[in-house]
């Protein structure tokens, strides 16, 4: 009987599911843009890991139940489960939010896309990955695509708080990464997710009154963009995530999401009508060549 350590690599099918994030993470940056003029930081990521939280306990509860995978973690899980709900879910979503209320968005993805670079060196160090050298040269060569994107799109003020918030985004992510890689051995994708989103939601409590506040003043369309973020950035692109994560290094998988302000870039250049300055193509350019050169095999 196959295990969930032992299952098949299935390479195309993690590929597929590293693409689907990319694209999903990416649309978020311009739903947040559009909700975050009506919907402060932490009410909003109460509103979007709460319902993202139903969304996902809704499937992993409805759909057939496998006899050989078992749904709730022992207690060794329980730890790294917390870890990672409180820091990648709760500290990474309210930190980011209001970080984009202070910096432009250059500004803002170039110092939180600091985040693969850390995934690389604590699943190094933490998970015994190593670091290959093909890994080491498309992390740096992405990461100078992200530089150049944030130097063509920065408006030049950078708030010293707003870094911070940045910062600690980006510490927050690669640690959830490196505590989450683990637990996909143990359990199934879906499983962690949900429960690692409903952490998340725990720790945004707090906002619960703001929520209820500015919902009743907010659009329709805010509304829908919520549940947008909540059903598909949300519940969809982590489990996609963590289906990908679970076949592949936890290295390979950061530096992977270099591609996310890239897509990001097209997306608003399509629904905003926002333009991307050539230095910005440029970057994207060569944010993509180092994820290429990261996922080639040795």
């Amino acid at each position: 009987m196959t295990t969930l350590a032992e299952a098949p690599p299935r390479t195309g099918l993690a590929a597929g599911a590293a693409a689907v994030t990319v694209v999903l993470w990416a649309s978020s940056f311009v739903a947040i843009r559009h909700v975050g003029t009506e919907i402060s930081a932490g009410a909003l990521s109460l509103a979007r890991l709460g319902l993202g939280s139903i969304f996902l306990g809704a499937l992993l509860f409805t759909r057939p139940r496998p006899t050989a995978v078992r749904r709730w973690p022992s207690q060794r899980d329980w730890l790294p489960l917390i870890a990672c709900g409180v820091l990648w879910f709760g500290v990474y979503n309210i930190a980011l939010n209001e970080a984009e209320r202070r910096l432009d968005a250059g500004t803002a993805a170039m110092l939180v896309h600091i985040a693969p670079l850390l995934i690389a060196v604590l699943a190094g160090l933490g998970l015994g990955e190593g670091f290959p050298r093909q890994l080491v040269i498309g992390g740096l060569v992405a990461f100078a695509g992200i530089v150049i994107i944030g130097t063509s799109t920065s408006s030049g003020r950078a708030e010293t708080w707003g870094v911070i918030l940045c910062v600690v985004a980006a510490i927050s992510y690669a640690v959830g990464v490196v505590t989450q890689k683990p637990l996909l051995s143990r359990l199934p994708a879906a499983e962690v997710t949900w429960l690692a989103c409903t952490i998340g939601a725990v720790v945004c409590l707090p906002f619960a009154p703001t929520l209820v506040d500015e919902l009743r003043t907010a659009d329709a369309s805010t509304i829908w963009w919520v549940v947008y973020l909540a059903a598909f950035p949300t519940a969809l692109g982590f489990t996609t995530w963590a289906f990908a994560l679970r076949r592949t290094s936890a290295g390979r998988m950061g530096v992977t999401v270099y591609a996310v302000p890239v897509v990001a870039i097209a997306l608003g250049w399509l629904f905003l009508g926002e333009t991307p300055a050539v230095l910005a193509l440029a970057g994207g350019a060569l944010c993509l060549t180092g994820v290429a050169i990261s996922r080639r095999s040795a």
